[in-house]
């Protein structure tokens, strides 16, 4: 699955050519993605405008100009292209391309700019485990997909402060709790693992061992919470982390998946100066995690 850096890679690349666009027309091509499309899914987009185009932890939403929301989700295989005259492009950026076949192209959104030029924005899913859905007006907030999603990770609410408070009283492991998608939204299995490296922190140790007396903020929860922010922040400025299919929007692929420290690289010496340790594969909750021992407490 895409994590928040690809995710937003996605909207930053589709952004200019969605925002202020009008949907002239969109052709619908099966009846079902992971779920079936909402009932009139076509009809109810013809015509409006696209107000803007957000990211909600790995969710990217639609906000048209009669209140309605469109939710959409990668899946494993999902991608955007953007088709304008005879140029193409794919927003994201990963490893391997995402497919071009026409047989998997689902949903094709004619839209005309507000530069007065048309586009194509054409959705692609091989595995068609991604999928779009309706948040009716006024119910984006309430909408089972959102409602339980926590704090986002790449602002400053998230805080040293706000580690604490989420993580008092919490045994359950440090990795855990970062993956849980109702107390931070968006976190992904790459990036925690990378920021708990950078924080020199166990994925291991109950998570409430890095808050204070009652909850207050320590030297482990500031840290922590300032190298979440900046692991995603290099990673959407690198591209994202380029595993799987994913492609930026100038078709380039990206580099940030070479600067992991320790993520998918087992066996292989610790990169932190003055460290001898050797990064380490567990599987926690089904998952790998990596990191080492020795530096990571």
């Amino acid at each position: 699955m895409p994590e928040l850096p690809e995710v937003e890679t996605v909207r930053r690349g589709l952004q200019p050519f969605m925002e202020g666009a009008t949907i002239l027309a969109v052709e619908q091509r099966r009846p079902n993605l992971r779920f079936p499309f909402p009932d009139r899914f076509a009809e109810r987009l013809t015509g409006r405008r696209i107000e803007a185009l957000e990211r909600r932890a790995k969710y990217l939403i639609l906000h048209l100009d009669d209140g309605l929301g469109v939710i959409s989700h990668l899946g494993m295989s999902g991608s955007y292209r953007i088709e304008q005259g005879e140029a193409a492009q794919a927003p994201g950026n990963f490893t391997h391309e995402r497919s071009k076949n026409a047989l998997h192209d689902h949903v094709v959104l004619r839209l005309g700019g507000k530069d007065g030029q048309t586009s194509s924005i054409i959705y692609n899913d091989p595995r068609r485990f991604g999928f779009m859905l309706f948040a009716e007006p006024g119910q984006l907030n309430t909408h089972p997909l959102l409602k339980g999603l926590g704090t986002e990770p790449t602002g400053n609410r998230l805080d040293g402060a706000l580690l604490a408070r989420l993580f008092h009283n919490k045994a359950a492991p440090l990795k855990a709790a970062l993956l849980d998608q109702r107390l931070i939204a968006g976190l992904g299995n790459i990036y925690v693992c990378e920021a708990l490296w950078r924080a020199e922190l166990s994925p291991l140790r109950p998570a409430r061992s890095i808050t204070g007396p009652d909850g207050a903020s320590t030297e482990n929860t500031e840290r922590l919470a300032t190298l979440i922010r900046s692991v995603i922040a290099d990673a959407i400025a690198a591209g994202g982390s380029s595993l799987k299919d994913y492609r930026q929007a100038d078709g380039e692929l990206g580099y940030f998946q070479h600067s992991f420290s320790v993520y998918d690289r087992e066996g292989a010496p610790c990169p932190r100066t003055g460290c001898n340790g050797t990064v380490s594969r567990i599987v926690q909750s089904g998952r790998s995690t990596f990191y080492c021992p020795v530096c990571q407490h």
